[in-house]
């Protein structure tokens, strides 16, 4: 029998234009972060019950006083969602190279769907924590391969505008589930507002199965990984048919022999699978842990990250403490609102400007952080509230315009088909390394100085450093890999190590 023609690639459907995807993506994304923002928002998480001395107490609202929650275990709820997402991370980014990313983004979206229904019918403190973790899994998926779609479909000249505006919305989708959530948890119940974000959620987690599926650059089509199959596979097959026909005679009436013998079979295939995937996933991150350029990039991201998450944390009890500040929470959120709408688009628009290259984006990186970690230092020593306001508000500006820049090193100092994994393992290692152990930390150096000034300039210290890892990724050989023909390689190679299933060669298989 002869082999179907196979085309090279899969056309893209016509119902997916750029912006049309870019707008769909930013919606999710703006979704996934409300969900950040409702679980922290005071309507949804609420506070904990209390008593007095005289044994009076009051019930509490929210999550903490309906499950009788303290506030460790209120912590624990807040990030019991980085669980699921830094476990699932480099599970999709390596499932994408055996499955449509499109489709995987779709089963992504349906466990959050899932998760954040069940957050709603949670019954104790122990129940809703299985589900935050089940939502990180779910923005797993999106997190590591929406990106280098958008990276893929921008045009040349504005892929950072697009990637800024892509990440714009998580200052915004946060911000917005603090007043979604305080809206729906006072005048409702707090139930309701994980079920209002599900089934805003569920259009999208649909439209990841019915929509015919975006290919992604570096990945071979689907109807291609079908058509072929590694020649161990066909090998196995081809001679346990021929030991069983072999020895038919001899085996007459033992059926169950022969049973056990398939199961065995398969069981081996699927175990050698499984093992192929987890050389494959190791072999790739071997060729991250390589590249100079990417680890430098995240390594100065981690630094970053450390001291963007405990500001994210402590900056409103620190500015409360430092300058008596009635509104802290709303202070420090409007600055963060506005500082990261404007910097994060600025930054894409001014790597564009410079023309989009990795030097040019460690530049970019180094320069604004080392700049605007001035501005936030200073902003500590002022002691004046409105000096404080107008500095720490340049200086955020400045250090949040990197997350643009910091992405594209991400997508672009790797091969088109090792983009999912380099944003998975990026994601992974600021989360770990970064701002999940920075509050902690921060929280014992406080403790020691007893002096919240004094502790937020140690903090911002940190952002020169950050500044300075990425001012020496300006001198590595940087090689933009975007542009890299590599999918015809991928199919060549595909097709030297892989034999159609039916190719007629009678003789060859008898042999």
């Amino acid at each position: 029998m002869a082999v179907p023609p196979v085309t090279e690639s899969a056309p893209k459907p016509s119902w997916f234009t750029p912006k049309r995807l870019l707008t769909i993506f930013c919606v999710i994304n703006m979704l996934n972060y409300v969900d950040r923002g409702v679980i922290a928002s005071n309507g949804v998480n609420g506070s904990a019950r209390t008593c007095t001395d005289s044994g009076i107490c009051t019930s509490g609202s929210g999550i903490q006083g309906e499950f009788n929650m303290n506030n460790f275990e209120d912590g624990i709820l807040s990030s019991a969602f980085m669980v699921g997402l830094l476990i699932a991370s480099p599970i999709f980014a390596s499932m994408a190279k055996s499955h449509n990313p499109f489709r995987l983004i779709g089963v992504g979206l349906s466990v959050w769907t899932f998760a954040t229904v069940g957050c709603g019918f949670s019954f104790n403190f122990w129940s809703i924590t299985v589900f935050r973790m089940l939502v990180g899994v779910g923005e797993a998926s999106f997190i590591s391969l929406a990106a280098p779609f958008i990276d893929d479909n921008a045009p040349a000249a504005q892929r950072m505008l697009w990637l800024g505006i892509f990440y714009m919305c998580i200052p915004t989708g946060i911000a917005i589930g603090y007043i979604y959530g305080g809206l729906v948890g006072g005048y409702l119940n707090w139930r309701w507002a994980f079920w209002g974000e599900a089934i805003l959620m569920l259009p999208f987690a649909v439209s990841g199965f019915i929509i015919k599926p975006l290919q992604l650059e570096g990945f071979a089509p689907a109807e291609l990984k079908k058509a072929f199959e590694p020649i161990d596979i066909v090998a196995a097959e081809v001679e346990d048919e021929h030991v069983s026909d072999g020895n038919a005679g001899v085996f007459v009436g033992s059926e169950e022999f022969n049973d056990h013998k398939s199961k065995k079979s398969l069981l081996s295939k699927g175990s050698q699978k499984t093992l192929n995937q987890i050389s494959g996933f190791l072999k790739d991150v071997k060729v991250l842990l390589v590249n100079k350029v990417y680890v430098v990039n995240v390594l100065g991201y981690i630094a970053y990250n450390f001291v963007i998450g405990a500001y994210s944390y402590w900056g409103p009890k620190a500015g409360y403490e430092i300058y008596h500040m009635s509104n802290a929470d709303l202070l420090f959120g409007g600055i963060t609102i506005f500082s990261g709408i404007v910097g994060t688009i600025a930054g894409g628009v001014v790597l564009d400007y410079m023309n989009s290259s990795i030097s040019n984006a460690f530049k970019l990186l180094s320069g604004a952080t080392f700049v605007g970690a001035i501005f936030c230092f200073g902003s500590f020593c002022s002691t004046n509230l409105y000096g404080f306001i107008a500095l720490f508000t340049i200086g955020e500006l400045l250090v949040l315009a990197t997350q643009g820049p910091v992405n594209y090193v991400c997508l672009h100092s790797v091969t088109p088909s090792m983009r999912p994994l380099s944003m998975a393992m990026s994601t992974v290692s600021i989360h770990i390394f970064g701002d999940v152990p920075s509050s902690p930390l921060v929280g014992v150096l406080q403790d020691y100085i007893n002096n919240w000034r004094e502790t937020a300039l140690i903090l911002t210290s940190i952002l020169f450093l950050a500044s300075g890892i990425w001012f020496t990724g300006i001198f590595f050989h940087s090689v933009d890999r975007f542009n890299e023909d590599i999918e015809n390689e991928i199919l060549a190679i595909e097709r030297e190590n892989l034999r159609p299933l039916l190719d007629g060669n009678t003789a060859e298989t008898q042999e």
